[in-house]
């Protein structure tokens, strides 16, 4: 039975997240029923990471396996096939060990955040980013995201229905760029680390939103990380601007 590897992009605005649920569309149970088209199911595939509601993805890893020797490519064009009309695609496909696991086997993660800052409502870009109408200062969030990153207990920046064993991680990476606009202001948040706690992501902008709109200073946040209390943490920041963008591998699955 042949271990495939997917690399996954999905517009989340129409799923309740990734993992399969009975009475609501989901990112895995699409691609399930895809599967289900090609060889007769059930079929049950893992990810790297479980994104929540509204979350888009463009670098989601899922391995599945296959009764049929399938070519690579014919396996990812058949899927994008049975997979119309549903915002999921199938980037590439590749043939790895039977051993091999999309979520145990990745050692880092990273995702995106977009924040838009304008007056005028999004249009084109409505669902895929969050909009704020104020101005932002982008070095005071960098200072503020400063704090958080390294080997922390991030109980302040965790759902309270968050599920690990711990909440002590370790961040590698919280990068604030600025890509200016014809009108407004982008400003994208790029997170690095092994794993993360439910909602962490979407916590560390929510909060550093604050900072930047001046309501929040820099310092703050290394308190309300200190604090190791929910009650701490600055608002959690919708969903859409989210993206699941790579997963790190020891050896990279989709490389030729």
């Amino acid at each position: 039975m042949p271990r495939y590897a997917l690399l996954v992009e999905y517009h989340g605005a129409d799923f309740a997240g990734w993992q399969r649920q009975n009475d609501h569309a989901s990112v895995q149970g699409t691609i399930e029923a895809a599967l289900a088209k090609l060889e007769p199911g059930p079929h049950t595939i893992a990810a790297a990471g479980r994104t929540d509601a509204g979350v888009h993805a463009t670098g989601q890893v899922a391995h599945c396996d296959l009764q049929r020797d399938w070519d690579p490519f014919r396996l990812s064009e058949a899927l994008n096939y049975h997979l119309k009309p549903a915002p999921v695609a199938v980037l590439d496909c590749a043939v790895v060990a039977d051993d091999w696991h999309a979520r145990f086997d990745a050692l880092e993660r990273r995702y995106l955040f977009r924040l838009m800052s304008r007056r005028a409502p999004l249009t084109s870009e409505a669902g895929q980013m969050w909009r704020v109408n104020h101005v932002l200062d982008a070095d005071a969030m960098q200072a503020g995201a400063d704090h958080l990153v390294g080997h922390h207990d991030f109980t302040t920046f965790r759902s309270s229905i968050c599920q690990a064993k711990s909440p002590v991680k370790s961040l590698d990476e919280l990068r604030v760029e600025v890509i200016p606009r014809h009108i407004g202001t982008e400003y994208r948040f790029h997170v690095r680390a092994r794993s993360f706690l439910h909602n962490q992501v979407r916590s560390f902008v929510g909060t550093l939103e604050r900072v930047g709109a001046g309501a929040w200073q820099p310092d703050d946040v290394a308190r309300a990380l200190a604090a190791r209390d929910r009650a701490a943490c600055g608002p959690v920041c919708p969903p859409q601007g989210l993206y699941l963008a790579a997963v790190r591998y020891p050896v990279d699955p989709f490389s030729r």
